[in-house]
């Protein structure tokens, strides 16, 4: 009623959720009543701890009639989400009727003091003129005048005001018209109407459906008010007084309002299409980086511009949080952090509204890895000396120190960063820059040292002849004596002192082969005092002893060197799991087979789920261990391994990805484990699945059984089996066994579900029992060539024996078909005819105890013509037939017949009566003069009979001397001389493109048509087609050149006269300029 408060209450049970579920008012489709608030909507929200169930309630205070409509509560969490609709409906209050008529329009003082009242303002009082009046008002009956008013025409109420003493016509009509508001109009063309509100799913359909008064009516559907017309997606039904509208595979543009029209009236509803969940069908990745990478979490969805919620711990991630940025493209979803830091770990969620997906973020310190470090020089006075290094990250900056005091450049010390390369260059080296060197990165605790050596050249006194000597420099990359080691692709460079007079000559040897080359990757440099033996890119072939041989006339010496290549060791070999568990996986491998020539320190993982190119570190400090177990994995999901083999030199190629892997745990045990049936040497067991599947499913359940007092249990089944049922056989007969059953999937096993109580083996007679269907328990009708397929359950123990026979004969397998198992039986006919008719008698049998069905089959066929149709009497317009029920009547009853009858003018029969129930009737209507044949249709179950009988003799209904007398028609003359009725038309045309010309004219008979250009009778020029359609008149000019313009007539002639109508035409030519 309207001014009252009315309160709705959800209650939602929070078990099994994580969080506070969410919940939004709605009023028709879309209105969020929640930003409405206020003194006229409010809401509460409570909680009971106890039964863990959150209370919402909506109060509407002093309901007015806006308020009428239908309304919506949605409740969400997480993935899950649930709605319910009703409507509201607003009455206005009754008011109630005074004893007295006239005191219902008293003038009451209005509600504000010393406002002006205007002329209508209150109700009326005329107890002012009652009190000065002493009229007695004598009693009468109680007459309701508003029920007389309602009832009445517009016209008749100011008679019935004066009638009844009713003063205030303009108050009366006020509540006339408040009366006639609330009643509910009766339709005369609906019984039933459309609901006010359908909901349908996106792709379902759905099916609106009205009841009419009139079933011969004919509607229309409207969709916001346009109307529909019958298609594939829209189909119509007429049923009776049924009139349906089918909607195939909903979409969000069927979401509309619906009208129903039968003539003048009409009723409304209207469909919400409710979209699929969406769901993510490319889940979130994990995230290992260092800090100031750039982090970006992408996701796909199943529908494009999908709202979707990102979260980090549980809490909203907004577009007003800077350091986040959330992007969308078509499916794809992303969410991006420029510069992680160490506040960005944690655990970061995306959800919609039909799923979910996490990925945990780990942001490592950054630490600075040295490619190249510097080296030890010497260098002579005037030279150059350079210190070079290489660090992993190029922005890095740094400083230079000599003996711990910073380098300041100048024109001859110069200092510079490329990159991740970072240069001290000194120039015209003199003995004061020898020292240690050293660069310091910024923000970083390392620093790199060198030393620079200066080399002073004493001029000695040296006599004539000097042997030969050689001066090798063991530092640098001599790791001891003569041993040189080089990292596989870089280049070796040793340049060898000579010292001898006169000067020697030098040969270099690898074994006993003679190096010679001054080219190439392997070569030998020379100069006077100096020879350099040179590499580039060094390989693993490149490794060995070498030796240099210096020889003058004064002598010789030699020295040996050792050349030792390392390199990155192989990658590891045969990474593969093998174990896993809810949410972790152990992995091993081989360690590889060439270590590089380094020993291995260590070995470095990642992982990525499959599919996905993108690989996590799992460690970022080296794994000794040739085996290691990965945490943190979500179950169900497929990964994939691979590791990378660590020694002195760097880091290996990855291994080879392992076999995909997935975390899952064993499922819970199986529930309801129970006995289904007992023999001598078998027990039949049956239960449901787990409650708990867990990602990794069911691949089958193991069956095991066990002596009672016994702790040795004997696997009965060698494969998992699928089905929730099985039958364990080779049972030792009369004793008592427990039986347990496991739940396997690759996890392993479940934990078992057993039998509380031993079972003994030991077969349980049972009476044979046959538990006939109810439709068979009558007669069991079927058409010729339809199938008979009779399943008949049984029962019995031991397994009874079952036959079948028909009328007391057995049956003949080559007619009816019988297959039977242990729990029933199927009688089958594929194809059946009359002859299968009959009693069908089951007989199930266990030694001396049997029990017996009987079911009756009929196959019954189309009937046989009525025969002997005779007409037996006529008499005025009417004629009486009479005949013989059919000789065949198709195996079942006669239900009536079909009369039809035919004139010998039309010879179209046409149907007088149909499902006449006697072999008798009587034909009215009969048209005076004619004759008529009649014909007759049997009918039985199976439809009306393929062929009719045809009466012997005819019905001649005779004329009684009426004559017809047909009207004088004087015949109208058509002549008529030649008249253009549509004139030729002056018309200009293109040169080159095709023109008509055409006119219309009227005669009989039939004029001849001349054509005439510039008063020349056009003749059989090919350029001209002359056409005559019914009078329309057309000359046709295939492209008409400057040539062709001019004057043209038409002239039309018969013996009546002519006439003719003529036009110009005019031809111009487009002319092209170029440019």
């Amino acid at each position: 009623m309207t001014g009252k408060d009315i309160t709705f209450v959800a209650k939602v049970d929070s078990t099994g959720m994580l969080r506070k579920p969410n919940i939004k008012w709605l009023k028709g489709k879309w209105m969020d009543l929640g930003s409405k608030a206020g003194k006229h909507l409010q809401f509460k929200e409570t909680y009971d701890r106890n039964s863990k169930v959150y209370t919402y309630e909506m109060s509407i205070i002093k309901v007015v009639d806006s308020d009428a409509g239908g309304y919506r509560c949605e409740v969400t969490s997480k993935d899950k989400c649930d709605s319910w609709t009703f409507e509201v409906t607003v009455e206005a209050v009754e008011e109630t009727q005074p004893t007295n008529i006239l005191e219902a329009f008293k003038r009451t003082k209005p509600k504000k003091e010393g406002g002006e009242a205007g002329e209508d303002e209150g109700d009326l009082d005329f107890s002012v003129l009652l009190k000065k009046r002493e009229v007695k008002v004598e009693e009468k009956e109680e007459v309701d005048v508003w029920a007389i008013l309602a009832a009445a025409k517009p016209c008749d109420y100011e008679k019935i005001a004066f009638e009844y003493g009713i003063t205030d016509l303009r108050g009366m009509l006020k509540r006339l018209k408040k009366m006639k508001r609330f009643e509910p109009k009766k339709s005369d063309a609906f019984l039933k109407k459309l609901d006010d509100l359908y909901s349908v799913e996106k792709g379902k359909r759905i099916q609106l459906c009205v009841e009419v008064a009139d079933p011969n009516a004919q509607v229309k559907w409207l969709k916001n008010g346009q109307e529909i017309k019958p298609s594939a997606k829209y189909v119509f039904e007429s049923v009776g007084n049924l009139r349906k509208l089918t909607i195939n595979k909903c979409n969000l543009s069927d979401d509309a309002a619906y009208e129903c029209v039968v003539g003048e009236e009409k009723c409304f509803t209207e469909i919400f299409v409710k979209e699929p969940p969406v769901t993510i069908t490319k889940p979130l990745d994990d995230m290992h980086v260092v800090v100031g990478d750039k982090v970006e979490f992408e996701i796909e969805v199943s529908e494009e511009g999908a709202n979707v919620i990102w979260m980090k711990d549980g809490v909203e991630i907004t577009r007003d949080l800077t350091r986040y940025r959330i992007k969308k493209d078509g499916k794809k979803h992303m969410l991006v952090i420029n510069e992680a830091t160490k506040d960005d770990i944690g655990l970061f969620s995306v959800f919609t509204n039909g799923g979910h997906s996490e990925s945990d973020l780990e942001v490592e310190d950054k630490e600075l890895e040295v490619l190249q470090s510097i080296a030890d020089l010497t260098v002579k006075a005037a030279e150059q000396a350079m210190f070079k290094c290489e660090v992993s990250d190029e922005k890095v900056t740094g400083k230079w120190f000599k003996d711990g005091v910073e380098v300041i450049a100048s024109n001859r010390i110069k200092m510079t960063h490329t990159g991740r390369i970072h240069k001290l260059t000194i120039d015209d080296v003199k003995p004061e820059d020898a020292g240690d060197y050293t660069f310091v990165p910024d923000g970083y605790a390392l620093s790199l040292s060198a030393k620079l050596n200066f080399l002073e050249i004493k001029i000695d006194y040296v006599p004539r002849q000097e042997p030969p000597k050689i001066h090798l420099d063991t530092t640098g990359s001599m790791v001891n004596k003569n041993t040189i080691i080089v990292v596989a692709g870089n280049k070796l460079r040793l340049d060898v002192e000579i010292t001898g007079d006169p000067a020697p000559t030098v040969s270099w040897k690898k074994g006993d082969k003679e190096i010679t080359e001054a080219e190439g990757r392997v070569r030998v440099e020379t100069r006077k005092t100096l020879s350099s033996f040179v590499i580039e890119g060094a390989e693993r072939s490149d490794e060995g002893r070498y030796t240099i041989t210096v020889i003058n006339p004064a002598g010789e010496d030699k020295a040996e060197l050792t050349v030792k290549i390392v390199d990155v060791p192989d990658p590891p070999e045969h990474v593969k799991c093998t174990g896993v568990g809810e949410d972790t996986a152990t992995i091993i491998w081989e360690a590889p087979k060439f270590d590089g020539g380094a020993p291995i320190k260590g070995y470095l993982m990642e992982r990525k789920k499959k599919g996905s190119q993108r690989w996590t570190k799992l460690n970022f400090d080296i794994h000794e261990s040739t085996t290691y177990e990965a945490k943190k994995m979500i179950e169900g999901t497929l990964y994939e391994m691979r590791v990378f083999a660590v020694n002195g030199i760097g880091i290996s190629q990855p291994s080879a990805t392992s076999k995909p892997f997935m975390p899952i745990a064993p499922t819970s045990e199986p529930t309801r484990l129970l006995v289904e049936d007992v023999t001598d040497t078998t027990c039949a067991l049956k239960w449901r699945p787990p409650e708990r599947l867990g990602a990794g499913g069911i691949d089958g359940y193991i069956i095991e059984w066990c002596k009672e007092g016994e702790t040795e249990w004997v696997q009965a089944n060698e494969q998992p089996v699928d089905k929730n049922s099985y039958r364990v056989r080779n049972l030792p007969v009369g004793e008592k066994l427990l039986f347990r059953v496991f739940a396997v999937n690759i996890a392993g096993r479940s934990p078992p579900a057993t039998l509380q109580q031993a079972v003994t083996i030991r077969e349980i007679m049972e009476h044979p029992k046959i538990r006939l269907p109810r439709q068979l328990r009558t007669k069991f009708i079927r058409r010729v060539g339809e199938k008979v397929n009779i399943v008949i359950p049984f029962q019995g123990k031991p397994r009874p024996s079952v036959s079948w026979s028909k009328d007391g004969q057995p049956l003949d397998p080559k007619v009816v078909n019988v297959r039977t198992s242990e729990v029933d039986t199927i009688l089958f006919i594929r194809s059946s005819e009359r002859e299968h008719s009959g009693k069908y008698t089951l007989t199930v049998q266990i030694e001396n105890m049997e029990d017996k069905a009987t079911v009756e089959i009929q196959i019954v066929d189309k009937p046989g013509p009525p025969v002997a149709v005779t007409v037996t009497d006529v008499w005025g317009f009417n004629a009486a037939l009479e005949w013989q029920p059919p000789k065949d009547t198709g195996n079942c009853e006669i239900l009536g017949y079909t009369i039809q009858k035919a004139d010998l003018k039309t010879k179209e029969w046409f149907t007088v009566y149909e499902h006449n129930r006697r072999p008798s009737c009587t034909v009215s209507d009969l048209v005076m003069g004619n004759e008529y044949n009649f014909r007759i249709f049997s009918e039985n179950l199976c439809g009306l009979s393929d062929e009719a009988g045809v009466s012997k003799n005819k019905a001649v209904i005779t004329k009684t001397g009426l004559i017809q007398k047909p009207p004088s028609y004087k015949e109208m003359d058509m002549s008529r001389s030649p008249k253009f009725i549509t004139p030729l038309v002056d018309r200009c045309v293109i040169a080159g493109y095709n023109a008509a010309i055409s006119c219309a004219v009227r005669g009989f008979p039939k004029p001849k048509i001349v054509w005439m250009k510039n008063k020349m009778i056009i003749g059989g020029d090919p350029k001209f087609i002359m056409q005559n359609n019914q009078g329309v008149l057309t000359l046709n000019i295939r492209k008409p050149s400057l040539f062709d313009g001019g004057k043209y007539t038409c002239k039309a002639i018969n013996d009546l006269g002519e006439d003719e109508v003529e036009c110009r035409l005019e031809v111009r030519v487009i002319s092209h300029q170029s440019k």
